[in-house]
């Protein structure tokens, strides 16, 4: 069981909307790569990056009144879309109007998500030098054959060589994702993508079970070609294999989809399971800040308008209830293998947290699924397989 680290600063996503190609199984908010208006993008967020800092610059304001930290975020993340379309000098002038604006904290993780296909050992050291100082490969399958099902556009030979690649131009903290459940694909040709995923040796992985959208082109391409998936139990097994796999090789499972060497977790991330605060920039970005949320307009010409017209582009905001914050709370910390502090969770949201969900979390305790152990309550590996249904008490 891995503990969620305590820091409790606050994140910055940045949403890069661009592709190269359009994958046949992706419901993102993504569109096709083109110059001009990525231009007119990276103005936009730098734009809308300076129109926060009154805000972060009121925060640091009352912490200091409190006689607080100064609250500086300590993440940012680069998200897609395939934010590796960007030039290095596009990353480097984001990252230092974040930390102009904001203030990163020195040590601030910087993650920027890649497809293999997009850069070069040139490149990556580019991104590098721009403050880049975690990548994370969108690489999904060791398998040509599936990868080609999926529509992506590089081999899985180009998939280890961008690793490589990554390391040879000096990063120490790596990340692939990995699917399941593909069309066509069976436990051992799954296990397959994890075993290579384990030579090439990135520093953390994420394993996600594909999930086909009726409206999109893999539905048609199934049906028409005939491809099944394995049935559901088959999907389990796939799951709870790559996880003894990668427990053997010495990675420790800290959340449901993702495993990491002591250490190399996902800072950015582990915000979202752990009720932490942060801010989202570009077409679609979603914040989340003291209970309120919003969301910024998500097509990218309207975005890049709207910041034009008034700094901002946000589509929608809603101020959460203390019971919506507290299920949500609730929900997104059983995804950690650590699961919630049920003491914490009911003084910070002045709520009897057992009293009020205990009886219906009592079948899942006896059943195996949950463990209670202290003041923790967590899902067990098993449970894990059944997460949604349980956390559908909080909902």
């Amino acid at each position: 069981m891995v503990a969620a680290p305590a820091r409790n600063n606050p994140g910055l996503y940045v949403h890069v909307p661009f592709c190269s190609a359009i994958c046949n199984y992706c419901n993102f908010n993504r569109g096709l790569y083109d110059d001009t208006l990525k231009r007119q993008f990276v103005a936009a967020v730098l734009k809308e990056i300076r129109g926060q800092t009154p805000f972060f610059v009121e925060i640091d304001r009352m912490q200091q009144i409190k006689g607080s930290d100064p609250f500086f975020p300590d993440t940012l993340y680069f998200g897609g879309g395939t934010p590796s379309l960007l030039a290095p000098d596009d990353i480097a002038a984001i990252v230092n109007e974040a930390r102009t604006s904001f203030g990163l904290t020195p040590d601030a993780e910087v993650t920027l998500e890649a497809n293999p296909e997009t850069v070069s050992e040139d490149s990556l050291e580019h991104f590098r030098r721009a403050g880049v100082n975690r990548l994370s490969f969108g690489i999904q399958s060791f398998r040509d054959e599936e990868l080609q099902r999926l529509g992506r556009q590089h081999s899985a030979e180009r998939a280890v060589q961008a690793v490589g690649m990554a390391r040879a131009a000096g990063f120490d903290n790596v990340s692939i994702d990995l699917m399941m459940w593909l069309p066509g694909q069976d436990v051992p040709q799954w296990l397959t993508s994890v075993e290579k995923a384990i030579r090439v040796g990135p520093d953390h992985v994420s394993l996600y079970i594909l999930e086909v959208y009726p409206n999109l082109p893999l539905r048609q391409e199934i049906d028409r070609n005939g491809w099944a998936q394995e049935p559901e139990d088959g999907a389990a097994d796939m799951y709870e294999s790559a996880m003894e796999m990668l427990d053997r090789a010495g990675y420790q499972q800290y959340e449901i989809s993702n495993v990491s060497r002591p250490g190399r977790e996902s800072r950015h991330n582990l915000k979202y399971w752990t009720d932490g605060d942060w801010l989202g920039f570009g077409p679609g970005a979603h914040s989340t800040w003291r209970g309120t949320r919003w969301r910024n307009t998500a097509a990218t010409a309207d975005y890049i308008q709207k910041i034009a017209a008034d700094d901002h582009a946000t589509a929608d905001r809603r101020t959460l209830s203390n019971d919506e914050r507290l299920g949500d709370a609730l929900f997104t910390g059983l995804r950690l293998t650590c699961g919630v502090d049920i003491v914490n969770m009911s003084e910070r949201y002045d709520v009897d947290v057992w009293q009020r969900f205990g009886a219906r979390l009592t079948p899942y305790l006896d059943a195996g699924i949950l463990c209670r152990r202290d003041t923790r309550l967590r899902l067990t590996r098993r449970g894990m397989l059944l997460a949604n249904e349980v956390m559908s008490v909080f909902v």
